[in-house]
């Protein structure tokens, strides 16, 4: 289990990335919500002790995290969203070098473990390849691969998908899914999809703060019977959102489609199959309607 437990940080420009975050992640696949600039990479660089917080603290099992951060990374494995590699060497080649640096020293041994890994991650027949002129998924693959080096308890990987296509998205949704129920695994992401399809758990952080945490389908369940659709011109978009609670639109066939949230049914709309989407869109919306009458 990991608890976290407010956990605030500000930069030196003035950004406050993250406000008094409380957070306890089961283990299994642990869904983190939240659009750009949410705070998703800062809370992810500070449970992995790439920066201190200015307030909070952070436990890992029996580890106090801020204190110990080397108890901590012997224990973790990380796919930050942007990675660079080291031009020319090959996957097999670079694995090996990560896995020395991770304190596998005996030769045999880490030969085991390189290769087990690249087969795993369906990198083995691609490992005298360099890794820079790999795709964008295989190159998420081979970040889930160095994040595996020696079988981590925590495993954080933040925005993994974005960018993939549709079918590279499912391969890495399965591999992810191998990783089994045994380990804290964090998938951070705005893809709501991702968090819908793998995880059991999951929270929306927004503007630094958590807005919700649950269960993906006991969430939706508690807006079934309350979101409402129509579809519309773009032209009346303006008007629409002047008069009802409007909570997402999107684009169908050339015309707008909006989802509005409701007790009861708006006079010209019919009731929209409640989805983890409608879930993180009212989420924001109301966050964004209460910001609003702060100011």
């Amino acid at each position: 289990m990991l608890n976290i437990s407010g956990i605030s940080k500000t930069y030196d420009n003035g950004v406050k990335a993250l406000n008094k975050v409380n957070l306890s992640v089961p283990k299994g696949l642990f869904g983190l919500l939240g659009p750009n600039g949410a705070g998703k990479s800062s809370l992810m660089r500070t449970i992995a002790t790439l920066q201190q917080p200015d307030t909070g603290s952070i436990s890992f099992d029996n580890i106090d995290v801020l204190s110990n951060p080397i108890d901590l990374r012997k224990r973790l494995g990380y796919l930050p969203q942007d990675f660079g590699v080291y031009p020319r060497v090959s996957a097999q080649e670079l694995l090996d070098h990560l896995a020395v640096l991770k304190g596998i020293i005996d030769k045999a041994e880490r030969a085991e473990v390189v290769e087990g890994l690249l087969a795993h991650t369906n990198l083995y027949q691609h490992r005298k390849q360099s890794v820079s002129g790999f795709s964008g998924g295989m190159r998420q693959r081979f970040g889930i691969a160095q994040a595996l080096i020696g079988d981590p308890d925590l495993l954080i990987v933040d925005e993994p998908t974005a960018g993939l296509d549709p079918e590279e998205r499912n391969r890495f949704h399965n591999l992810l899914v191998t990783l089994g129920q045994d380990k804290v695994i964090i998938l951070s992401t705005h893809i709501v999809d991702d968090v819908s399809e793998l995880c059991e758990n999951m929270a929306v952080l927004g503007d630094g703060k958590i807005l919700l945490q649950g269960n993906p389908l006991e969430v939706t369940e508690q807006l079934r019977g309350k979101v409402w659709r129509k579809i519309i011109n773009y032209s009346e978009t303006e008007s629409f959102e002047e008069d009802y609670n409007v909570i997402s639109k999107r684009l169908l066939a050339g015309r707008t489609v909006i989802h509005v949230l409701d007790e009861n049914p708006p006079e010209g709309f019919e009731p929209a199959p409640t989805s983890l989407e409608d879930v993180y869109f009212s989420t924001l919306h109301r966050h964004q309607y209460r910001q609003g009458l702060s100011l």
